[in-house]
Formats: C-alpha cells, sequence, structure tokens
C-alpha cells in the first residue's frame, strides 16, 4: 500500500509488465529527481503485451489515485505509447508520456514547470526513435544481480504481438557502451550481471559492421575478468548466431540457462504466428545447445489457445516440452490484441483457452520436478540473492541453509532435496 502523496517527498512510482520495464523505471526515478519532482506525482509505467495487461494498468492507475489524493498521475510505457488518447480521457491522469519521451530528461523538466503549455499528451512516433537510452543507469536488481539494457524495440511483426508499436524498432546499445557499464557494475561488487532487450538476438544489426550477439557476449566476457557470472534473456532460437554459439560451448562464466520464445509446437499454427521457426528447428536448437552444454537448463514461453487451434496442434505444443527437454515453462493463455492481425482470426472459446493453458502449466510443472529431481545429490555455485534464498547457474532457486548467508555471495552448496518448486541446500 502507498502512503498518500506529501509535498517534499519522492514521487511514487508503480511498474507493470516486463524487466525492461523495471530498468526504465529505475531510469525514469532518477530523472524526476533530477527534476525536482516531488510526492505530488505519480507516474505508472504501463505494459501493453495483452488487453488484461492494459485494463490492468487503468486499474492502477485508479487505485494509485485513490491512494494519492491530490497527486498528479503521470501514465507512461507501452499501453501510454499505443493508446494515448484512452489514457489521456481518464480523469484520474494528468500527463500521458510516451515511451521515447519518458527517457528524455526534458519531458521531465516540462512535468516539473507544470506550467499552463506543458502538453496533456507527449507521445511521438516511436517508430522514429533510433537509439535507446541505456546509459541512464548502471544497471538495477538486488545486491547480487544487475540488469543491463542492451538493446530495445522489434523489427518482426508476429500476428499476436502488439509491442513494436510500442517500443518501436529494434535498435542497440553500442558493445563499447556495454563493457563499460559491466565494468563499472562489477567494481561496485555485483556478481553476475543480466543483459537485457525486446528481441535479444537482434542486437547489433543496427551497428556499424553489423555484430552479432555472440560478439557482444564474447567481448564481454574477454574486456571484463572481473564478472563472474554473466547472462543473457529471453532469445529466439533460430536466431541465434554461431558465436552465441561458441560461447555457450566454451565460456564457463555464460551461465548455462537459455530462455527461449518459442510460442507453440506447431507449424501451421507457427507459420500463422509469423513465427520465423518450425517445430523440427526448436527442437533441433535444444538437441544442439544441449550437447554444447550438457548442464544447460532450458525455459521458454508457450502460448494455449492461439486462433485456429486444434486439440491436435495443442498437443504438439504439450509434446515439445518433452521434446526440447524444457525445464521452465511461462504458459500464456491467448488473450486478442485489439490492432494485431491474430485478433482478427477465428477466436477459441475462453473456456477451452483457459483448460488448455492449464494442461500446459501441468506439463511445465511436471518438467521443472524432473528438472529438481535430477538436482538432488548433486552440488551447485549459488549466488545468494537473500539470507536464505539463491540460484544455481540454471537459475534454479535454492533454498538456503540457515538463513544467515551474506547477499552477493557464491556459496559451493550440497543439494539435498526439493519442494516442488525449488531446490533445498545444505553447507
Amino acid at each position: 500500500m502507498n502512503a498518500p502523496a506529501r509535498p517534499g517527498a519522492s514521487p511514487v512510482f508503480a511498474t507493470l509488465g516486463c524487466r525492461l520495464n523495471a530498468y526504465e523505471t529505475e531510469a525514469m526515478t532518477r530523472l524526476a529527481a533530477e527534476a525536482g519532482l516531488g510526492g505530488d506525482v505519480v507516474v505508472v509505467n504501463t505494459c501493453a503485451v495483452t488487453a488484461e495487461a492494459v485494463r490492468k494498468a487503468r486499474q492502477e492507475i485508479r487505485r494509485l489515485s485513490r491512494e494519492n489524493p491530490g497527486a498528479r498521475v503521470v501514465v507512461t510505457g507501452c499501453a501510454a505509447q499505443i493508446e494515448p488518447e484512452t489514457f489521456a480521457a481518464m480523469p484520474e491522469v494528468a500527463h500521458v508520456l510516451g515511451n521515447a519521451e519518458k527517457m528524455a530528461p526534458a519531458s521531465w523538466a516540462r512535468l516539473s514547470a507544470d506550467t499552463a503549455d506543458t502538453p496533456r499528451i507527449m507521445v511521438d512516433d516511436i517508430m522514429s526513435v533510433r537509439e535507446t537510452a541505456s546509459h541512464l543507469i548502471d544497471g538495477f536488481g538486488t545486491r547480487a544481480r544487475a540488469y543491463v539494457q542492451v538493446q530495445n524495440g522489434c523489427d518482426h511483426r508476429c500476428t499476436f504481438c502488439i509491442i513494436p508499436y510500442g517500443r518501436g524498432n529494434s535498435r542497440s546499445v553500442p558493445a563499447g557502451v556495454v563493457v563499460e557499464q559491466v565494468a563499472r557494475l562489477v567494481d561496485r561488487g555485483f556478481a553476475e550481471v543480466v543483459l537485457t532487450g525486446v528481441d535479444m538476438t537482434s542486437w547489433g544489426a543496427d551497428l556499424p559492421g553489423q555484430p552479432r550477439l555472440g560478439d557482444l557476449v564474447r567481448r564481454l566476457l574477454r574486456l571484463v575478468p572481473g564478472l563472474a557470472r554473466l547472462r543473457i534473456s529471453s532469445i529466439d532460437s533460430i536466431e541465434a548466431d554461431p558465436a552465441l554459439m561458441e560461447a555457450i560451448a566454451s565460456e564457463p562464466r555464460l551461465m548455462p540457462h537459455l530462455h527461449l520464445s518459442l510460442q507453440h509446437g506447431d507449424d501451421l499454427i507457427l507459420k500463422r504466428m509469423k513465427r520465423r521457426h518450425l517445430r523440427d528447428d526448436a527442437i533441433r536448437f535444444c538437441q544442439e545447445v544441449r550437447r554444447l552444454r550438457p548442464d544447460i537448463a532450458l525455459g521458454a514461453d508457450i502460448i494455449a489457445g492461439f486462433p485456429t487451434e486444434t486439440e491436435a496442434a495443442f498437443g504438439n505444443s504439450l509434446a515439445l516440452v518433452e521434446e526440447c527437454g524444457l525445464s521452465f515453462l511461462h504458459v500464456f493463455p491467448f488473450s486478442p490484441r485489439k490492432g494485431t492481425p491474430a485478433a482478427r482470426m477465428p477466436q477459441l472459446p475462453g473456456t477451452e483457452i483457459r483448460a488448455r493453458a492449464a494442461r500446459l502449466r501441468a506439463a511445465g510443472a511436471a518438467a521443472l520436478a524432473r528438472h529438481l529431481d535430477a538436482a538432488v545429490g548433486t552440488s551447485a555455485a549459488v549466488l545468494t540473492e537473500s539470507p536464505d534464498m539463491g540460484r544455481t547457474p540454471q537459475f534454479t532457486p535454492v533454498r538456503l541453509p540457515g538463513g544467515g548467508a551474506p547477499v552477493g555471495a557464491i556459496l559451493d552448496l550440497a543439494i539435498t532435496g526439493h519442494d516442488g518448486t525449488r531446490l533445498i541446500a545444505a553447507n
């Protein structure tokens, strides 16, 4: 519960959606402080990935307005970028800020001045943006792990996805900037850095010489020798480049965990999604990456109930969990997003979508149980995130013994059991 807004205090920030939004909220808190905004301002950083996400954004705006009487509510993020008029029409909202504008110091200066000519809507064409403002912060996270934005936007147009219209086209942070940021984080004591973005495997396509994500990973590990652990966030497996595969095979500081944007296991549905891979491509990639790095753990996003999905097509997604050897599953019940081609396709009944999502989640729970079972009786280098919780190199959560572990330490621990969702360690 947020306290009522107070003059002289800091603005209230609320973040919905992805890790990148959380990263950008961290930057906005600093921009707002530099502009002199006080506790009479509430900022809501919205998500637009589904219609439900937009509904939750409106709900959060109303709640925060009630809890902070008299505050000016500023709405930003992907939903604000895509539907600025929707949010400007809400009586609780004072200003709507686009995704590019929220990272610009000038926008926060205008909000701080709050004169009669301060626009209610400050949202320009996101497709015209050519840079990403990763330089504003040196990463964020716990004292154990920091996240560094290396890429923003997406050039692909999957039929179910609205995000390119909220984030714009793909744009990359130059490798030198990323190396400098990671080096500063290591100097500040972070043991692990996670590279993040909207479409990670497109990194470099807009930079001179068109380097690939694998080039960035290898450069980071070479030029920042003090970095103990490097992770990369969700990738599109069909775009994994040879240098990335080589790094996975040969770089022990690159953690053995990948989260894959697979989305479905049926070729016809994948084509209707306008994905760039087929079922066999996904299976082949998972087999190859496991050959290169036998200890790797794989996760994936899968959508249940996409328009026209038959029971047989859904069965192909269910089977993919085992055929790809997935350990972690993010299941998304299909939700039509206005403005996308998939919203105009023949829809499945909501009851069927929910039932299939439940079956996929059950398959995911069984896959996780197999992964946890296999770890019992082994030892692991666990990075502590709190006094009683940490994660293995495979990003598997671990309950720590004793509850007094120093945050940010890497401890060699024996894995003695699990509780169905996380491992249990002993000294």
